[in-house]
């Protein structure tokens, strides 16, 4: 940075010291300050604050299981389990107990550290969050943390949920409230705002994030942090998706997402929410070792690893593991703060 710097620079310096106390009263103008700094400087920075909080050289490991495939009544454009679409899905009902406990097992054996099960349902019934209750328990008798998706909720499901000792739930904003219905019908923004609440209310962990890659603006990219950063508190984990781009739904032949700017979003997602964990999620099988390197650089310090993400494909384990000891990343789950 020169002897003399700009204005903007100056505002940005500003919002860096801020954010570590952490902000919920972002604007767009400051973060898209944020967006616009040259890359290094992005980078610098994001990776300052990255190593106020958390060890710089540690990555969560997380798996993700599909306990319950397909037939979703939703129409979210980019998700191969909506009923409304041809991707070829095989639909599967709710998994067995005993199935489901044996894989988050491997998962534990190949190194993950928190299981996460994810079920295609609009809102389950109470009977199926009966199951689900089990399903926890049972993966937390291994030692391992637990998160499940399942889509809206009501008071009573979620006070069931943390009863049978839930860790987290993941329900993402997955764009711009602006950019949402351009995505989703089905339901709306504020479904998820609402669902959010109840989990963080009943002091359940908050896994919410988005994805990019949709065909929003770079105003939509940097409005979602924003509404992750200005929730009443910042999500304890940030999934920051790539768009997967599954034949048979609406956004298959969408035009791909500038590599640099994804790397821009987790960076400027690690500056505002300087406590969460940053998750690398859906799109790592696209994406080369060297841009994960830069994710990790830029703040991201966790993952989701197996070789399927729900539907579609991920990296297999041990090329994960192999790009970890080429970095020298260790898995763990501690922080600093």
């Amino acid at each position: 940075m020169s002897a003399n710097p700009t204005i903007e620079q100056s505002l940005v310096n500003t919002q860096l010291n801020a954010a570590i106390l952490l902000r919920n009263d972002w604007q767009l103008d400051e973060v898209k300050a944020l967006y616009a700094l040259p890359f290094n400087d992005l980078l610098f920075k994001a990776q300052t604050i990255h190593r106020e909080n958390f060890d710089p050289n540690e990555v969560q490991v997380s798996s993700l299981l599909s306990i319950k495939t397909g037939s979703c009544s939703e129409d979210c454009g980019y998700c191969p389990q909506s009923a409304r679409y041809d991707s070829d899905l095989t639909p599967e009902a709710l998994l067995p107990i005993d199935e489901v406990i044996k894989s988050a097992k491997l998962a534990q054996d190949q190194g993950a550290s928190r299981f996460c099960m994810g079920a295609a349902w609009r809102s389950p019934k109470d009977k199926d969050i009966e199951r689900v209750v089990e399903m926890v328990q049972g993966v937390k008798a291994l030692g391992m943390e637990t998160c499940v998706t399942l889509g809206m909720l009501s008071d009573k499901q979620t006070k069931a949920l943390k009863e049978g000792g839930l860790d987290y739930y993941n329900h993402n904003l997955d764009t711009s409230e602006d950019y949402y219905s351009e995505v989703i019908t089905t339901r709306t923004y504020q479904d998820r705002l609402d669902t959010l609440a109840r989990v963080r209310d009943s002091g359940i962990n908050v896994c919410c994030g988005g994805i990019v890659g949709m065909g929003e603006s770079d105003d939509d990219r940097a409005n979602l942090l924003i509404e992750l950063a200005n929730l009443p508190k910042h999500p304890e984990s940030v999934p920051i998706n790539m768009l997967v781009q599954v034949e048979g739904t609406p956004l298959s032949d969408i035009e791909s997402l500038d590599s640099l700017v994804f790397i821009r979003t987790i960076a400027v997602a690690r500056i505002l929410m300087p406590k969460s964990r940053v998750r690398l999620s859906a799109g790592r099988n696209e994406m080369s070792d060297e841009m994960q390197a830069l994710c990790f650089f830029s703040g991201a310090n966790s993952i989701f690893y197996g070789d399927k993400l729900l539907t579609t494909d991920n990296p297999m384990t041990n090329h994960d593991l192999a790009l970890f000891e080429r970095l020298g990343i260790r898995s763990g789950g501690s922080s600093y703060a």
